[in-house]
């Protein structure tokens, strides 16, 4: 009878009811549900926002038992630096996965099937719009120096800074370098704030520009041959990583997406990375960052911080952009609509249909889309330079 008593006890005592949950723990299960209804029902972002509150579900859960726990941050944690092997024989299902995160492996293959999606056709045919790329980054350097000014340190206002650029994985992808424990916010942020971009740049974009400018209609763009197509992802690689070595794992996998998808001999590797290894690997991301967000390191005062300085960082990226198309726009003596400006943030293409949208609301027989799609990419590329700026300067 007291075997029976005696393994009963134990059996209860492996279970997660019988361990009492914390305020935080409650307040983070919470959170992660109110984030599964926004993604489920409301849409915002949901192929990633639904891996990050589910991953978000599960490393809250009562369930830190040495051979039970899905995640453990005191493997990645360690000032010795990470020790693989600990972490594959003694890690959970979660620590393993966030192999991918730690060492870069995931931002760089989305980049990847993001290259296979984009056209740089725009670009090409118009190459002025890397201008109104470059312009956009304009908020990750107000909201780095903002972050400095919080009280926050070089690396990790410069994590939360990149924000601004409207690029998850490239934000990813720094603060796991940079600031591994802001992590989960920074990304939560990040993508957060791509998916309310119909929401926050339209305001800002009829501020800055009267009905008159937004009523211009660009000319066609010319056409692009399929040479200046394949040479350009080469040619962009060899430049950019010659500048700006720190990001040529991002770049490189964007250019290499984007070059198998032209070629028009690699059709199988190309449908391959925009779909199946695009969605494999948005799942695997999605839920080893959400699990990174555990109440202890979550709930605290700077995690607002970062919320409120990646919605400044994310207004000045458009402004910049719309201010800059405002100058071209005079320049060009009136060719050039300036809320093409605004695309120049790395969300494509939601940015440049914004730009579409907010134009044919001033002029109906406007089509601003593939003028926006320039500044677009152009953006893509831009955050990714800002962030391997941004390494260089704060690592050694």
């Amino acid at each position: 009878m007291a075997y029976i008593i005696d393994t009963l006890g134990h059996v209860w005592e492996s279970t997660g009811i019988a361990n009492i949950m914390s305020i935080g723990q409650v307040a983070m299960i919470l959170l992660a549900c109110f984030m599964l209804y926004l993604g489920i029902f409301k849409g915002v972002e949901p192929l990633l926002m639904c891996g990050i509150a589910f991953g978000m579900l599960l490393t809250n859960l009562p369930i830190d038992g040495s051979t039970t726990a899905l995640y453990n941050p005191e493997f990645w944690t360690n000032a010795a630096g990470v020790d693989y092997g600990e972490v594959l024989n003694h890690g959970g299902l979660i620590d393993v996965l966030y192999i991918g995160v730690k060492t870069g492996i995931y931002p760089s293959l989305i980049f990847l099937g993001v290259g296979a999606m984009t056209d740089f056709g725009p670009l090409i045919a118009n190459p002025k719009s890397l201008l109104l790329g470059a312009a956009a980054q304009f908020g990750i350097y107000c909201a780095f120096v903002m972050a400095v000014a919080l009280g926050f340190t070089g690396n990790v206002a410069a994590a939360i800074g990149i924000i601004g650029g409207a690029d998850g994985p490239t934000a990813i992808w720094l603060t796991k370098i940079l600031a591994p424990e802001y992590l989960a916010p920074i990304a939560i942020a990040a993508y957060s704030y791509m998916a309310l971009i119909p929401v926050i740049q339209p305001p800002i974009m009829k501020a800055l520009t009267t009905k008159k400018e937004r009523e211009i209609k660009m000319e066609q763009l010319r056409p692009v041959s399929k040479t200046e197509k394949i040479v350009f992802p080469i040619l962009v690689t060899i430049i950019v990583c010659l500048i700006v070595p720190s990001v040529a794992s991002l770049l490189g996998c964007l250019m290499l997406g984007n070059l198998i998808k032209e070629t028009g001999v690699t059709d199988r590797l190309s449908d391959t990375a925009q779909n199946a290894l695009m969605n494999i690997v948005t799942i695997l991301l999605s839920v080893s960052v959400g699990a990174t967000a555990k109440a202890e390191t979550f709930l605290r005062l700077d995690t607002l911080k970062i919320v409120a300085l990646g919605l400044i960082a994310f207004t000045f990226a458009t402004v910049g952009g719309i201010l800059v198309g405002k100058l071209m726009c005079w320049l060009s003596g009136g060719k050039i609509n300036p809320l093409i400006g605004s695309a120049g943030v790395s969300a494509v293409p939601m940015a440049a249909r914004v730009s579409q949208k907010v134009g044919r609301e001033a002029n109906p027989t406007n089509f601003l889309l593939m003028h926006a799609m320039g500044p677009n990419v152009a953006g893509v590329i831009g955050s990714a330079v800002a962030a391997g700026f941004l390494l260089a300067l704060f690592t050694k």
